[in-house]
């Protein structure tokens, strides 16, 4: 039961999905050829913790603030260190480095603030949220590990964001499936648009578009290619497995390790080379 207990807690307090994002940044620095920069993966760490959390308990804080049960209350607590971490670390970034996170942030804050007509937020946008995910994910994940030690405007560097918010879209496409059950008519998500079977074939050829661009880069590297053709494969097989019915932590875990796997997997390729 315990055990349980701190399972769900590290799911629901976004702790995997954190590393995932971690995960990704660390895939750029090694595909770049850079040292691993502690300050920014621990920056992404507890900056994707917060903005998740955010993004998923703001309204129930909001409306059940005095009837919150225990574990919505001890990841309201935890959430709380984590952002005055959160305020320590930032700190430690430049500037520039500091001005592109809050950009983010801000795009992930319209993600729940009403701003829009209506009192609609980004999330609400017709046919917007998987795109707004793929984009904050991209740029956190590519561009913020590479923004101090590399000029931006490079081929490479324009391939591997294109590829990053591709592979995210269909990183997101059993969660959309998986939530075709609740989400609303209006907000036009890809499995409502296309149906659940061609949502999963154009999963796979995203991916497989994603490896293509892998051939169109400057400097290609077999690291890279061989451990991207292992995870599209993977990614892909968890595609066609998706269904609207999963299971509990299909989504949440199994397909949120797929960035997790894929750094290690890297790692590895690079140790034993």
């Amino acid at each position: 039961m315990v055990i349980k207990d701190l399972f769900n807690f590290y799911i629901n307090s976004s702790i995997h999905v954190a590393l995932a994002v971690v995960s990704f940044a660390i895939i750029t620095m090694l595909d770049f050829n850079l040292p691993i920069n502690l300050s920014i993966c621990i920056f992404i760490f507890l900056g994707s913790i917060t903005g998740y959390n955010i993004v998923k308990y703001a309204g129930i804080a909001g409306l059940h603030h005095l009837s919150l049960t225990k574990n919505l209350r001890l990841i309201q607590i935890f959430s709380l260190i984590v952002f005055i971490c959160l305020l320590v670390v930032i700190f430690r970034l430049p500037l520039n480095a500091i001005i592109f996170s809050g950009v983010m942030g801000l795009l992930t804050l319209l993600y729940v603030l009403p701003f829009f007509g209506g009192g609609r937020n980004l999330r609400g946008l017709t046919g917007v949220k998987i795109y707004v995910i793929a984009f904050v994910w991209a740029g956190v994940t590519v561009l913020l590990p590479l923004i101090n030690n590399m000029e931006l405007l490079q081929w490479d560097i324009a391939i591997t964001l294109l590829q990053r918010f591709m592979f995210v879209i269909a990183l997101t496409l059993p969660f959309e499936i998986r939530d075709l059950k609740f989400d609303m008519a209006k907000l036009n998500t890809v499995p409502q648009i296309f149906g659940v079977g061609k949502t999963k074939l154009l999963g796979v050829l995203i991916l497989c578009l994603v490896l293509l661009m892998e051939f169109l880069k400057a400097q290609p590297n077999v690291y890279r290619v061989v451990s991207l053709i292992i995870i599209t494969g993977l990614l892909s097989s968890l595609i066609i497995r998706a269904r609207i019915r999963q299971p509990k932590y299909y989504s949440s875990f199994w397909v949120e390790s797929v960035p997790i796997i894929w750094c290690f997997l890297l790692v590895c390729l690079k140790f034993i080379a």
